[in-house]
Formats: structure tokens, sequence, C-alpha cells
């Protein structure tokens, strides 16, 4: 039935669907004859009926048609033109499963301003063509514009890759443009404006986030890497791969975090199978018992490490552990069947049929596994090895997020039953894997949801784990890999109670001589440069040792490392941007009833009128008396002298306590000579 309504054009009709929970249903079908008219409307009607169920009414238009026609950003393709000139027909020549597709041929033009906006006012820009680099002055405004403007039409850029593009750049230039009444071709596509996202901040896994604006142009991408998230873990190689696999275009890829990716990667698999796609999650939790949920509601399995320093130590993951789980044993919020127990392993029961979440997983497992199978085969000078990194590590976020989807509460396709199938699953796994090894002669060490360590005298080499590999595959069907074996790790105590160990805070160095560390002070974001390199160089000196026995013969180098930093540090000789310590905000400044270093910083910076939002970075550095900080991104001059070269002593005393500990003894015992009096006369 054909209708006009409110000069939309539309056919209502009503239709038998599939909803993936109940079933078949009977829906009121309507069908536009121009899809940008679908939000407007959308939004008119739940405004009108907002007790009726939708679905299907908030897909972005780049999600279906990558459903309708199986095509995906940056694939090659084969066009039809039927005779009235419109597209009859296209076809991608590729998939998105090929682990080698070719980067895409595009022109890049970087901008960058000469400094953080936040922190001063920039006076030029740096402009990064394909073959220079060079700058122009802001000012005068006039001749600035217009040698941007041939730059522009010089080069048209197929992507314009910003520093602070989003957040101010392109703002200024459009304001610049809008001054100087010379037109900026920032979009190729005339005929479509550039579209503006306000800022927002969320909470999202007990954090608060902040997003900054977003200007997305037409005809041609930009993308801001400050305002790319997770941009500097993968790059642009990183940002392509999860275009082609989510479906996303470029511009939104890059700046949505991995859970819209892996949303977006289910409602194609949705659409592809028919499946209706809810506008919000229908799905609540069963009512349980005290005792179901005490039960079901576990995590992830975590052994306590022993405590010390340890030689010849294999550490072993699975890959992609979770992910793996739930395509090897069918784990899909519609397969769960609530209350229901396999009979053998006595874990929860699922249905036979392929659910949604494994369909749309399957694939990107494969891909991902060749791509690591790969790399532990790959010398680091192989032209490939850096993209198969990029596009590794974008996999990983996707399928680290896919499982935290499966609880969270606003996922179109989550149900709480089926997050603690996994983690049911994932914890008799690792026991499995724990009693292989231990009937394998091996000492399990540690555990951690989905790797252990192990060690066992003699084997030292990658030939002597593979007997086990092979036996926890055999045991658990779940891909497995060595991620490499230590010439001695230490496992590290809480720094309250010396007898407790913390399950991930160690240190180690690899046979390659490849140092791995987690939850220390050079793994912390809010540690100042200074003192995450001083340790980082005391790790790099111990990993000279060849082997746990000579450690103590590269001690004295690391003590003199320290004092002649120190000295450094009293004679205000440690550049000043290094001393920069970086907290991000929970909460409005007013809200702090205890201000806190971050929050006198903020009010500092809200003094001059500069305002942060909850879930922004604040940067200050500690200086001698009140109030104790200065905001770095205050206009003002810092004056060396007024360094609280206390503090930082006290936090590399911290830093290198982490790392000398396991190795200090009465013939090496540290001695920091420089104390607060010292400094403050």
């Amino acid at each position: 039935m054909s209708n006009e309504l409110h000069g939309w054009l539309l056919d209502l009709s009503r239709e038998e669907r599939r909803d993936l929970f109940t079933g078949s249903i009977p829906v009121l079908a309507v069908e536009l004859a121009y899809p940008s008219d679908l939000p407007p409307l959308f939004k008119r009607t739940s405004q009108a009926f907002p007790d009726l169920t939708y679905y299907n009414a908030d897909i972005p238009i780049s999600l279906r048609y990558a459903a309708r026609y199986g095509v995906f950003p940056l694939a090659d393709c084969e066009i039809k033109i039927g005779p009235s000139g419109h597209v009859a027909e296209i076809r991608s020549t590729q998939s998105a499963w090929e682990v080698d597709l070719p980067l895409p041929p595009l022109t890049i033009l970087g901008l960058e301003p000469e400094c953080d906006p936040f922190h001063a006012a920039p006076t030029k820009v740096f402009i990064q063509t394909p073959k220079a680099r060079f700058s122009l002055d802001l000012e005068p405004a006039r001749a600035f514009m217009i040698g941007l403007r041939a730059i522009f039409i010089r080069h048209d850029p197929d992507l314009l890759l910003t520093a602070w593009g989003d957040t101010w750049l392109l703002p200024k230039l459009l304001e610049m443009s809008k001054e100087t009444g010379i037109d900026l071709p920032l979009s190729r596509d005339t005929e479509q404006s550039i579209k503006h996202r306000e800022a927002r901040t969320y909470y999202a896994y007990g954090q608060v986030i902040h997003r900054g604006q977003q200007v997305l142009l037409a005809g041609r991408w930009h993308i801001d890497i400050h305002n790319a998230v997770m941009y500097h873990d993968y790059g642009l190689e990183g940002v392509w791969e999860l275009a082609r696999v989510t479906g996303l275009p470029v511009q939104t890829v890059a700046r949505v975090s991995p859970g819209t990716g892996i949303s977006s990667m289910q409602i194609v698999t949705a659409l592809t199978e028919g499946v209706l796609v809810p506008w919000h999650k229908q799905q609540a939790e069963h009512t349980k018992s005290i005792m179901d949920l005490v039960h079901a509601d576990m995590g992830g399995l975590v052994f306590q490490p022993t405590i010390g320093l340890h030689k010849d130590v294999a550490e072993i993951d699975f890959i992609s552990m979770y992910p793996s789980i739930m395509a090897r044993f069918n784990i899909s919020p519609e397969t769960i069947l609530p209350g229901m127990r396999d009979e053998d392993s006595g874990l929860p029961a699922t249905s036979p049929e392929q659910g949604l979440i494994p369909k749309t997983l399957e694939p990107l497992l494969k891909k991902r596994i060749a791509i690591k199978m790969q790399l532990l085969t790959m010398s680091k000078w192989d032209m490939r090895y850096k993209s198969y990194k990029a596009r590794s590590a974008a996999h990983k976020w996707l399928l680290v997020t896919c499982f935290g989807y499966l609880g969270y509460k606003n996922a179109r396709f989550g149900k709480i039953e089926a997050h603690e199938a996994v983690t049911a699953y994932g914890r008799e796994v690792l026991l499995r894997a724990k009693e292989a090894a231990e009937d394998m002669g091996f000492t399990v060490l540690h555990m951690y949801v989905d790797g252990l360590w192990v060690q066992k005298s003699g084997s030292n080499k990658v030939q002597d784990l593979q007997p086990l590999l092979d036996e926890i595959l055999n045991r658990t069907g779940l891909p497995i890999a060595l991620d490499g074996i230590y010439r001695w790790i230490s496992f590290l105590p809480s720094r309250l109670n010396k007898n407790v160990p913390v399950a991930n805070r160690y240190f180690g160095v690899f046979q390659s001589g490849e140092v791995k560390c987690r939850g220390i002070e050079l793994r912390r974001h809010d540690t100042p440069k200074f003192i995450s390199e001083v340790q980082n160089e005391a790790l790099e000196i111990l990993a000279r040792s060849p082997d746990a026995d000579h450690i103590s013969e590269y001690l004295p180098k690391i003590q003199a490392r320290i004092d002649g930093k120190l000295y450094d540090l009293r004679h205000q000789r440690i550049p000043l941007e290094k001393l920069v310590v970086r907290q991000t905000l929970s909460r409005p400044v007013n809200e702090y009833r205890v201000p806190s270093p971050a929050a006198l910083a903020a009010r500092q910076l809200e003094d001059v009128g500069k305002f942060l939002r909850p879930g922004q970075t604040v940067r200050f550095i500690y200086i001698l008396g009140v109030p104790g900080v200065h905001a770095w991104d205050l206009e003002q001059t810092l004056d060396p002298k007024m360094i609280d070269a206390g503090v930082y002593k006290k936090l590399l005393d911290r830093a290198m306590e982490t790392v000398l500990q396991p190795f200090t003894s009465t013939q090496f015992q540290p001695s920091f000579p420089l104390f607060v009096s010292d400094i403050r006369h």
C-alpha cells in the first residue's frame, strides 16, 4: 500500500519477520522511496508512539548497503551501469576476510599546528605533502588561506590527516575562510555540507570517557590522530582494517569505540541472515537464586602467582580465548538454554543451531589467527610485518570488546547469561590446560584468565614446549600459542604487603632480549615521562644479562644511572615537559570535595578561561609551596627552580624499588643521596 505522509513516499505492509529470540513475528513494514527520509520519519514516529517496539529503524545506511550488496569500504568492485545511467549491479572482487589485501592508493595531506592549541596559541601550521614538509604562518590570514587553498587544489588529497583537526584546526580554518571570504575546498563534494558532531562525555565499563567534537568531510576523508580511538595502537592500517571488517565508513570507524565496531558487525550479520535488529535491548536477565548467581557470575579464573624471580619460564596464551570459546562452543544470546547444563562437562548448555555471535566472529577469528601465525614465523624486517601487527591489533580490540558486549546493558544482542557462560567455559579451559601441564611435569607458576606461565627443568626451547601445546589443544579444542620463553621473570608482590602476590604485576626478559612488563609505573598513563624513561632504562640494562645468574653484574650500572638522573633533577636539567603528570578528571571540577592535584590544576585552567570536562586529561607539574601544582596548559612560563624535586624523587624511588627489589641483596643496596632539604636550600 503506497502512501504519502508529510511529503514522505512510503509503502506499508504487514509481514512475518524473524526476531532473534522469539522467532517469526508479525510486523508492520515501512519502506521508503529515499533512504535519507528514514531518520526524520523514525524520530517523529518514535516520539508520537514511544510504546511501540521498533526494528531496523536506526541502522546507518552504510551497514544496510554492506549487507544488501556484500561490499565493504576500500573494496575493489565491479559495477554495471544500466540503460538509464544508474548502477544496475555492484559486486566486490575481494573478500574482507582475505589476509593480504592491498593498501588503498590514497593521496594523503597532513596538517598539524606547531603546538597543542590547548597549551598555547599556534602561530603556524606544518604541512606534509607526499614529497615535502614545510610550514605556513597563520598570520596574515589572507596570505595563509591563499597558500593553503593552492595546496589543496594542487594535491587534491583523498585523506586529510590532522593533529587536533576536529577540536581546533578545521573549525579555525572554517572561521578564517568566512572572515577572509576565501573558499577553502576542504570537501571535494560541494553539494554536501561539512558535518559537525558535538563533543560528548559518557560512562562505560566504570570509566568516564570524553570524545571531542568531530568534523567530517564529503568527497574526501578527514582523520584527527588525537581524536581517533586507538589510533596510536594501530595507525592508519588498523583503521583500514576496521573499515573493511565492520562495514563502517572510514571517517566514522576511526572515531568510534571497538564496541561500536563489533556491534556493527553483528548488525550486518543479522541483516544478511534476515534477522530483525531491535532499536533497544529487549532481553532481561532471567530470575536467579542467590546461589545460582554466585555460581554463574564468577568471572575469569585468576591464579595467584608465585612471588619472586624465576628462570626459564614459558608463557602460553590462548589466541583470543573468549571469542574462540563463543565460536567453538556456539555461545550466543539466543543459543543459551537457561538453567540447563551439559551432561558431560556440567557447563551451560547451548542449542545446536549456530548463533548470531559465532557467525559474526568465525571469519574474524580465522583471519586473526592466520595473521598471528604469519607473524610468529615472519622477520621484523619483512615489509608486511608492520601492516600485520597493526591489523592484528585492530582485530584484538574488536574481539576483546565482543565478550564485554554480551553483558553490556545497551547491547542490542546482549544477554548476561551468555556473558556468564563464556567465563564458565574459560575457567574450565584454563583448568584443563593446567592439568595438562602438570601431567607432563611442568610447574604452573601463574594463570591469568587466558594464559599460563609454566616451568620445567630442561624445557627452555620452543621444541620442548610443542608437546605441551599439542596436548592443551587436544584437551580444550582451542588454538593456543607460545608467547615466548623468559630468561627470567619476576612476579611482584603488593606494595602494602610483601607477602601478598598481585595477579597482573610482573616484568621479565624473553630469550630474544625483549622486555615485557605489566602493572608497573612504565605502563601507567599518569607516570611522568622522566620516571618511565629511567625505569625503562633500568629494565634495558637488566635485559643485557645473558641469564638470571649474572644480573648482579649489571646492578651497579643502574645505580650510576639513577645517581646521574637525580643530579640532573636537583640542578634543573630535566626538561619540564618530561615532568608533566597526566590524570583524567572523573567528575566536574566543582564536585571534588577534597581537591586532588588534578582538580587543583583544572581550577587554575578555569580561572583563565580554559575548561575541561569529565573524561578529559589535565596536565600538571608538582611545584613548591601552595597549591603544590602548576597546570601545564597555563600560558605563564614556569620557573624551573619552583619544581618540587622531592616529589619526583619519591616517584623515582618507588619506580626503582619496583624493578630492583627482586635483585637487591647485601652486595647491592640502592642509595639515593638526594634529600628534600638539599633541593629547598
